[in-house]
């Protein structure tokens, strides 16, 4: 037990990723949905690509949803409305009416004109009360059928358009009295009736609900059924009308069906291989080509945490409605990643995360080929990312070749683009802008995990930061120096097309370490007086290669990002002090040469190499006497060269083809910084 707690202690860091890939699969099965899959792919009006195709079990031909919806709504216009009447009220309004007409017409009416308006009354009141009137303004369609009940007794059937509304008893009294030629006493009779009519009918909301909704539950979902073992479709049959309808309950069968116990484990672990070997893929991608990478826990685990809230973010899209699928932003995974790492791991990663959503999202090859294709133009567009117009530029591309694939997709499977969604581009517009997110994601990850971007380095770029106004007030002549070590990184980082950013900012920051005995170096000695002049070659040695774990702990100290600490840690590599080593030499022959050696490491990155090269070119270049191209070019080749024989170059990603590039730049600016001309006679 004892020594398995050992080993566990001393590969914890591979515990670790153990865990971290055991739980990220985990997690990510958790999420899929956990049915059967249709193992055939076919598109309405395309021919059937596989063998023929036999009925697996006896099964339903399910309707498409149009044909239920239009069953539906041919329900919900035949079925009847249900309005209950009160016998009382037209009795009450009835004896009402007797009463007011006397006080309505006065006495000095003739008899037969009083006679006249009586029945006149009468009539309109039968007219307002033949089917009832309403008590709540409904609107519903002329020709709805509505039902009359008398307690819970069908009294009468007729239309809507017979019932009587309120608004309309001024027009019934109007047409009558007009019929009868007594439009004259229009007034009257409106100020009588607008005091007795009350409405009798009262809508059964209800009733007619119960009634509505048990005809929609006898809506059939199926039109027939096909038995097991019978040819649905044969090889290179052209799949559509009936045969597409088919299909597509076949396919929707095997999704949707309860499967039991034994069926679900099955599916689970299949999820799980098939999950186990994308991200198996992922890590040893990592492991072979990112070894830097790999072995920083902080690091794998970002990457996994981004795959898996990639596949959380669109499964939750997903059960919500699929129609939303392309409003999620997958793009900014490739972004994120580059932003911290590089294009290559962005784009290996952003394939296996498209790959393990092909399994979950409908019309998965279209849904795959628009993610990779959009996340190759994100990798190939982005570039300096700090650069705000940059950003947009790229989601706009990214968005066109969205659309651009989508409309190519939709010609295909619909041969034609009178049915195009034109919604689903506006859907691919929100998703450029949802993209747009990931300046604030960058930086809530840059708290998170402690990494850091091209963003945050732009940040430490500034010369007025704390820091690097402390180095210039220190040590003024290192500060300069740190200057021109930064324009000729940045210059040759440019040409080989490595971080430029990061290689400046690296440059800045390599030499901070010299503020804690900034007169021990020749670049900050302003009077005159060389301090190393009291000392032995090995306490000078010792001062000037302390200024690298002098700088590692100031850097620390004042939270600058491990990748800026890498360039102070190998800036010198494991090269040595040479002048005070022969210097030591010549007064003692017994002497270590590890005194006199800086600790390194060696230069593990092509900026982390190409500050080592610049700083040592800029240093020398001091001691360059009546400069000329020629000796210019010898001193660049020599010093690199040493460098190169050394093997400080060893453990660096950088080929011999670019490092002649960057001697090539270094020689252009070093022959600008020394002004050289053609003489002129006097």
């Amino acid at each position: 037990m004892k020594d398995f707690i050992n080993a566990l202690y001393r590969n914890h860091a591979l515990a670790y990723k153990l865990l971290l890939f055991i739980s990220t699969t985990l997690l990510i099965v958790y999420l899929f949905p956990k049915s059967g899959k249709f193992k055939y792919n076919f598109e309405r009006g395309k021919p059937w690509q596989s063998e023929n195709l036999y009925a697996p079990f006896n099964f339903a031909i399910k309707k498409t949803d149009e044909q239920v919806a239009t069953e539906k709504q041919e329900v919900k216009d035949n079925v009847p409305l249900y309005f209950n009447i009160n016998p009382a009220v037209q009795k009450t309004v009835t004896t009402n009416f007797k009463k007011g007409f006397k006080n309505a017409f006065s006495d000095s009416i003739p008899y037969y004109k009083r006679n006249a308006l009586n029945q006149s009354g009468t009539k309109i009141l039968d007219e307002l009360y033949r089917f009832g009137v309403l008590s709540d303004d409904i609107e519903h369609s002329e020709t709805k059928k509505v039902i009359i009940l008398d307690g819970r007794v069908e009294k009468e059937q007729t239309q809507f358009t017979n019932l009587t509304e309120e608004n309309e008893v001024s027009a019934i009294i109007t047409r009558i009295l007009e019929e009868e030629d007594l439009l004259s006493y229009k007034n009257e009779f409106t100020s009588l009736f607008f005091d007795l009519v009350e409405p009798n009918l009262e809508f059964n909301q209800e009733f007619s609900s119960r009634v509505l909704q048990e005809e929609l539950e006898k809506v059939s979902y199926t039109r027939g059924s096909v038995e097991r073992e019978t040819l649905i479709i044969s090889k290179g049959e052209v799949v559509e009308g009936l045969k597409f309808q088919i299909l597509k309950s076949l396919e929707s069968e095997y999704e949707s069906q309860v499967w039991n116990k034994s069926n679900y484990n099955w599916i689970v672990f299949a999820y799980t291989l098939l999950v186990t070997l994308a991200l198996l893929m992922l890590l040893l991608f990592i492991r072979k080509y990112r070894l830097s990478v790999f072995e920083n826990n902080v690091k794998v685990t970002f990457i996994f945490f981004n795959v898996a809230f990639m596949v959380l973010i669109t499964t939750l899209v997903v059960n919500y409605n699929s129609q939303y699928l392309y409003v999620v932003p997958i793009c900014i995974l490739p972004l994120v990643l580059k932003a911290f790492f590089d294009s290559r791991l962005g784009l290996f990663t952003h394939v296996v995360t498209v790959l393990l959503l092909g399994l979950i999202v409908p019309n998965s090859y279209e849904y795959m080929f628009l993610q990779i294709t959009a996340g190759i133009v994100t990798i190939l567009t982005v570039s300096e990312l700090y650069k705000r117009a940059n950003l947009f530029i790229s989601v706009a591309q990214i968005t066109l070749i969205y659309i651009v694939a989508y409309f190519a997709f939709f010609v295909i499977h619909e041969g034609s683009v009178e049915t195009l969604k034109w919604e689903t581009f506006g859907l691919f517009i929100l998703c450029g802008l949802a993209t747009l997110f990931v300046q604030p994601l960058i930086y809530a990850y840059e708290r998170l995990f402690g990494l850091v971007s091209d963003v945050s380095l732009l940040e430490l770029s500034d010369t007025n930061s704390k820091l690097l106004k402390e180095l210039s007030n220190k040590a003024p002549g290192t500060f300069h120096h740190s200057l021109n070590v930064a324009n000729l990184a940045e210059a040759a980082a440019n040409e080989i097309g490595a971080n430029a950013m990061l290689a400046r900012v690296g440059a800045l920051y390599h030499d901070i370490g010299k503020m804690k005995n900034p007169t021990y170096f020749t670049e900050n000695q302003s009077t005159g007086i060389n301090p190393h002049d009291e000392l032995s070659p090995t306490e000078s040695a010792r001062i000037i290669i302390n200024h690298v774990i002098d700088g590692i702990e100031i850097a620390r100290k004042n939270n600058l990002p491990d990748r800026v600490i890498d360039f102070i840690r190998t800036h010198h590599g494991t090269s040595m002090v040479y002048y005070f080593y022969v210097k030591e030499k010549e007064m003692n022959e017994n002497i270590d040469m590890e005194d006199f050696r800086y600790p390194g490491p060696t230069p593990f990155s092509k900026e982390t190499a190409i500050l080592m090269m610049c700083d040592s070119v800029e240093a020398a270049s001091k001691s360059i006497k009546d400069p000329t191209s020629s000796k210019i070019d010898d001193f660049v080749e020599n010093i690199l060269n040493k460098q190169m024989n050394d093997e400080q170059f060893l453990n660096a990603n950088i080929t011999f083809k670019e490092i002649q590039s960057i001697k090539k730049v270094l020689k252009q600016k070093l022959t600008n910084i020394f002004h050289l001309r053609i003489e002129y006679p006097e």
